[in-house]
């Protein structure tokens, strides 16, 4: 097995892949670079700390040396300030929308041995399994029967689990159609690969790619990963490859409670950095910051010493959002409705719902700890999240016309820059957002809902526009479905 596993990782990993996109032979994360940029900016000035969030308002990304004095901030009242900014900036940008989707795990088979990680291959309490073709499409039909339209798959890094199986499974979840229902957006978390086989994904109409670095500290990423996942720059220049290969909506996120959350926030700030000036200002679409979680028989989730606190968890949150304004934000169900409740206030753009991360399990609405990578914090059904987001005030998108009209990449970055995706995305939220209330909502869901969308409606501001959404939200009424602008 171990040399079945070594000739394949020998296939997957190319080094030479990486070489064009390093700095002078260097990768671009400088650990004493970042300690040093936090040391000298402790106890900031609030003059300084202002000026950054000025900056931030007018959508203009930060530099690294500006992320620290935020970071070093410890006077509440201009947190809170920082938090209202943050708020300010989601608005400016994305107006008063949430996208939803749902993870599908396909498949827990996996060769890594990462020490944080239910899914290690040494845990013998796990019960792997890989979704077939008949059983993918039962996951996909309850899903859908749910309402959702969007999807991340999420794989194991494990020969079960290649490129041609990744391709053949987004295949599958594009195809399956339920009722009035389909998936209309399929991103994919999974390994790194090179760059063949992104293109292999990029024809077969990958949405978003995700690759999390876990960890950017370099001493402590080869701590906790073991097998192939401890080739530091494969996985930190996994994005950079995809993006060369034609993939050009990509995510980056870091696993918070590795290391110091502060150098983390650094981290994803020079990730976007680096991808920013080696793809024409293209850096991620979306970044994500999930917080480690219990797992079945992972004692290291409970035990590390960086574990982040939900006040903490807020304040990171809110300075990736002023660090990178035009970008996409992911909280997940890995935390609590509270805290994912507290933290949409301060800038996040996206969260999933209804989530069941048990391979396998949507279809048998079951919840079975030994298929899951970790023990979810928030398990409201889409409908109860949905009707707790109205009530809040915001819409839920369910939108994906950008990426059917080809604004993705340079197109959307050069209007998000702008703050003025909003102007495309606020009317198709609505249009979606009906048919989510017609199709699936509960009948309080639909009180909640109802008003929200004629509030939205009129809150439009080209008169044109608000006709056209109007007459869109009638033929949609009528039994149409799948209208964009």
């Amino acid at each position: 097995m171990l040399a079945a596993v070594a000739k394949w990782r020998d296939n997957v990993i190319k080094p030479e892949e990486n070489e064009p996109f390093l700095n002078k032979g260097r990768d671009f994360i400088n650990d004493s670079l970042i300690e040093n940029l936090l040391a000298v900016n402790q106890h900031p000035d609030p003059v300084r700390i202002r000026e950054i969030m000025a900056k931030a308002l007018e959508l203009n990304r930060l530099e690294l040396d500006e992320a620290a004095v935020l970071l070093n901030c410890e006077d509440e009242e201009l947190w809170e300030e920082m938090y209202r900014t943050g708020l300010q900036i989601k608005h400016k940008v994305y107006g008063r929308r949430i996208v939803t989707f749902a993870p599908l795990y396909v498949s827990n088979y996996c060769v890594n041995n990462c020490t944080y990680c239910g899914y290690r291959a040494e845990n013998k309490h796990i019960h792997r399994t890989q979704l077939s073709k008949e059983e993918l499409e039962a996951e996909i039909r309850a899903l859908v029967n749910l309402g959702h339209k969007r999807l991340i798959m999420v794989y194991g890094e494990h020969p079960k689990s290649d490129v041609d199986y990744i391709a053949e499974t987004i295949k599958v979840a594009y195809a399956t159609k339920e009722g009035n229902g389909e998936i209309r957006r399929v991103n994919v978390n999974a390994a790194p690969l090179k760059i063949a086989d992104y293109k292999v994904l990029r024809d077969v109409g990958i949405g978003t790619y995700q690759v999390f670095q876990e960890t950017y500290h370099h001493h402590t990423y080869q701590q906790v990963h073991r097998s192939i996942k401890a080739d530091y720059r494969w996985r930190l220049y996994s994005l950079h490859r995809a993006m060369e290969a034609g993939i050009d909506d990509v995510g980056i996120g870091a696993l918070f409670g590795l290391y110091d959350w502060k150098f983390e926030v650094m981290g994803l700030l020079a990730h976007t950095i680096d991808l920013e000036s080696k793809f024409g200002g293209v850096g991620p679409h979306t970044i994500s910051f999930p917080r480690l979680q219990p797992a079945v028989n992972t004692p290291f989730a409970e035990q590390s010493p960086y574990l982040v606190d939900d006040s903490t968890f807020k304040k990171l949150v809110t300075v990736i959002r002023l660090c990178v304004p035009y970008t996409g934000m992911i909280i997940t169900a890995r935390e609590r409705a509270e805290v994912r409740n507290e933290v949409v206030n301060v800038g996040c753009t996206q969260l999933d719902a209804s989530s069941n991360i048990g391979v396998g399990t949507y279809s048998q609405k079951e919840v079975d700890y030994s298929k899951q990578q970790f023990i979810l914090g928030d398990t409201r059904t889409l409908d109860e999240t949905i009707r707790d987001l109205a009530e809040m005030g915001w819409i839920t998108s369910f939108c994906t016309a950008d990426y059917r009209c080809g604004r993705t990449g340079e197109c959307f970055m050069g209007i998000a820059k702008k703050g003025k995706i909003h102007n495309l995305c606020m009317p198709n939220a609505i249009l979606t957002f009906k048919e989510y209330l017609l199709d699936y909502a509960s009948p309080e869901t639909v009180r909640a809902g109802e008003p929200l969308i004629e509030k939205e409606l009129q809150a439009l501001p080209n008169p044109e526009v608000r006709r056209v959404v109007r007459e869109m939200l009638d033929r949609i009424e009528a039994g149409e479905r799948d209208l964009f602008l």
